[in-house]
């Protein structure tokens, strides 16, 4: 009678742990979380948003001992795909990076309550899912002001991915922070748009030349992979460019004015960080200029072309958006 009942109660734990009826809050593989990172299209080598969450996940395997596995999707049909297989395969946190896999999280975190799911970029207001947003128009509008600054044909130019609110977000910080230094400067904005906007660098480049064509002196991509095309016409045309995400100063040394950093790594570490000390709390995580989650690089290549002043009034400008002086909002409604 024993053994019968000591079987059935065996066979109704298989049950439970084959169904994932109850979420474990770490999974016990040497103690160590499970982390999966579904990437954005486009995938590793953007020298960009997707490397920069990837450097977050290396990080935290270093560092915090979790286990990890990431995938590529070739397009964003397979965003829910890969999400339901980490979540089948009972993976700790899962990560979802860019603002088109929004859609794609808030099904797949319906579909697995017991789940806990990490956003980037965009706010999702559920209770297993936690946000990482950012404030890129503050770390754009630093950018911009370096660019209103130096720009000697007082034209500039953007070029984004999607003509979408996230990605305009950029674009309106930089012009708003040239503008800022000089209200008269012209600005081009532009968008690569097409079946892969965020990995077209031909496009990027063809819409780069038009605008270094009509005088653009410095132009400024938010378009991941696309951007590669813009750093190449302005290394032709002997113009300035601006980086985007990570830093990519040294893809064209002396070219890339600054890189509008974006810290994807930070928030990705940082929230698997907390995680592990102190469990799993839904939320939004904002990421900003006062808190170094954006703002610009080093400019280690270019620093000998700019003024001590120029660098000191830079350095004012970040101060007084730290602050509240400069609010970077009203500055973007100035826009015509």
């Amino acid at each position: 009678m024993k053994k019968i009942i000591t079987f059935i109660m065996v066979v109704m734990a298989l049950l439970l742990t084959s169904c994932g009826g109850v979420k474990k809050e770490k999974v016990e593989e040497n103690g160590a979380l499970k982390i999966g990172l579904v990437l954005s299209t486009g995938g590793l080598g953007d020298k960009s948003f997707n490397d920069s969450a990837y450097a977050g996940l290396i990080e935290a395997q270093k560092k915090l001992g979790v286990k990890i596995k990431y995938v590529e999707p070739a397009n964003v049909s397979e965003f829910d795909t890969f999400l339901r297989q980490f979540a089948e395969a009972n993976y700790d946190l899962i990560i979802g990076i860019g603002f088109q896999m929004r859609d794609s999280i808030v099904k797949v975190a319906e579909e697995y309550p017991e789940m806990y799911f990490l956003m980037v970029d965009e706010p999702i207001d559920m209770p297993n899912v936690i946000s990482a947003t950012f404030n890129e128009q503050e770390g754009s509008f630093v950018a911009g002001a370096l660019a209103g600054m130096m720009t000697k044909s007082n034209v500039i130019g953007f070029i984004g991915g999607m003509e979408v609110p996230l990605i305009k977000r950029f674009g309106n910080g930089f012009m708003a922070g040239a503008k800022y230094i000089d209200p008269e400067i012209t600005t081009f904005e532009a968008y690569v748009g097409g079946n892969s906007p965020f990995n077209d660098p031909a496009r990027g480049k063809e819409m780069a030349l038009s605008m270094i064509d009509s005088k653009a002196d410095i132009v400024y991509h938010a378009a991941a992979g696309s951007g590669m095309g813009v750093f190449e016409a302005a290394k032709e045309r002997g113009v300035y460019a601006v980086g985007v995400d990570s830093n990519q100063d040294a893809v064209v040394p002396g070219i890339v004015l600054t890189s509008m950093l974006k810290k994807v790594d930070r928030a990705v570490f940082t929230i698997i960080k907390e995680m592990k000390e102190k469990g799993f709390t839904a939320g939004q995580k904002d990421f900003n200029l006062a808190n170094n989650g954006v703002g610009i690089t080093d400019l280690k290549y270019t620093k000998d072309q700019i003024s001590e002043d120029k660098l000191k009034k830079l350095d004012q400008i970040k101060a007084d958006i730290i602050s509240g002086k400069i609010d970077v909002i009203a500055e973007i409604s100035k826009l015509k």
